[in-house]
């Protein structure tokens, strides 16, 4: 498999996962004060949102790069 082709298939990846999965959270803990053995933490959580067109560009992109990879194989 050529590294255009292994390319083109991870775009087709991010993109089928793009639209399986369209928002997902993270979460980030970060150390308020401290004093002395006693720690104070906050854990903050934030949405992210995939767009359909960027999945779908990535689909679509992953797909060309596979093409041309195939014929260039050939």
């Amino acid at each position: 498999m050529s590294k255009l082709m292994a390319a083109g298939t991870v775009l087709v990846l991010l993109g089928i996962l793009g639209f399986a999965i369209p928002y997902f959270t993270t979460s980030d803990t970060r150390e308020v004060a401290r004093v002395g053995d006693l720690k104070l933490q906050t854990t903050e959580s934030t949405s992210h949102v995939i767009p359909p067109e960027a999945a779908g560009g990535l689909l679509v992109l992953g797909f060309i790069i596979l093409g041309v990879g195939f014929f260039r194989k050939a």
